[in-house]
């Protein structure tokens, strides 16, 4: 938005600066011409004791001098007012010139002011924390375009060189050609729908209303139910009623991906999921903990990233697409939640999502 120039800020200061100064100066002339001016004689007088000047004598040697001490009042206020403005305003220019910086694509720079605590160390440092949550989100969503193309572009490869042989050897059995395109679609549609997802959930375009967890947990775990015991895992649901002000289908989503990742990445068979819902101190708490193999740190903390997939021991029939745990990571703090993860010494994952429970 283009705007016609006007005065800077400093210049403002430095006249404010002076003309507080120049009507504090006349305030003071003011106040010797009521309080002692009017009480002096007007003409001057003759006596045995000697003369004594009157008002207007006063009035003629106490002008001139007056108007040089508002002069020079008026040129000290506005050369102290400058270089005031000057060192207060400096802070400000760092700031300006770091939000120049981001502008231009730089977002790695910090102000770091130092100093005491006042508005412009709090705006300051309020920019830093801004900048770095910003280049956070930046890198991640690089990582994330980077991924999704990769991942995308599979299925697409994948369809085009089943049509280029199916192209190459008219005589081959459309049958298998049809079923395996038509796996591949699913699993690109299945990709699309989870990326949209996790779009909507970011942009936090939903509404809000009170949602009983344990309702929502009862659900995905019957929903899941056929997937569990087709490879041997017990699903357990406990917990009292637990409200949290939400989305219920982005909730309910939630759930289903924290038991089907515990579903899926559980042990051959035999493995157990349990879900716990409760409330304590305000916070709502789902809790999904299951069986597995051990995980260590390092992949722990890499499981809420986009298209990360906690063990390589995934059968194709169910290896998803990389985002359950990143959609859960997002519903979270989409609803002002907390994430945990916590891996289980004997092997396996607790996952705990932790929202604001509902009044």
């Amino acid at each position: 938005m283009d705007r016609r120039p006007g005065l800077s800020v400093r210049l403002k200061l430095t006249l404010s600066y002076a003309g507080f100064l120049l009507l504090a100066g006349t305030l003071l002339l003011a106040v010797v011409w009521v309080f002692l001016l009017r009480y002096v004689p007007p003409n001057a007088t003759h006596s045995a004791e000697g003369f004594f000047p009157g008002r207007f004598d006063l009035i003629r040697a106490f002008v001139p001098a007056a108007a040089w001490a508002v002069l020079f009042l008026l040129l000290f206020g506005l050369l102290g007012g400058w270089i005031l403005a000057g060192r207060m305003l400096a802070p400000l220019r760092r700031i300006t010139a770091a939000t120049r910086k981001a502008e231009a694509g730089s977002l790695s720079h910090r102000i770091e002011l130092e100093g005491g605590r006042d508005e412009f160390r709090e705006l300051a440092d309020g920019f830093d924390a801004m900048l770095e949550r910003l280049e956070a989100h930046v890198a991640e969503q690089r990582r994330f375009a980077a991924n999704a193309s990769h991942e995308l572009r599979t299925p697409l490869a994948v369809t085009q060189t089943l049509l280029d042989v199916a192209r190459k050897d008219p005589g081959r059995d459309s049958g298998e050609l049809i079923e395996r395109l038509g796996a591949v679609n699913a699993r690109a549609i299945e990709l699309t729908e989870a990326l949209l997802l996790l779009s909507r959930a970011e942009q936090r375009s939903f509404a809000r209303q009170p949602v009983d967890l344990s309702l929502v947990a009862e659900e995905a775990a019957e929903t899941l139910l056929p997937l569990a015991e087709k490879h041997g895992v017990d699903v357990e649901v406990s917990g009292d009623i637990t409200r949290a002000p939400g989305s219920p289908p982005l909730l309910l989503q939630m759930t289903a991906n924290l038991l089907h990742n515990a579903i899926v990445h559980n042990l051959p068979s035999g493995g157990f999921v349990r879900v716990s819902t409760g409330s304590e101190g305000g916070v709502a708490v789902v809790a999904v903990e299951n069986s597995g193999e051990r995980l260590g740190e390092e992949l722990l903390s890499t499981l809420t990233e986009p298209f990360k997939r906690g063990t390589d021991r995934l059968r194709s029939d169910h290896a998803g697409v990389g985002l359950g745990l990143a959609i859960v990571q997002s519903i979270v703090r989409a609803h002002d939640g907390r994430l945990r993860l916590e891996a289980i010494s004997e092997g396996g994952l607790r996952v705990s999502v932790e929202l604001p429970a509902a009044h």
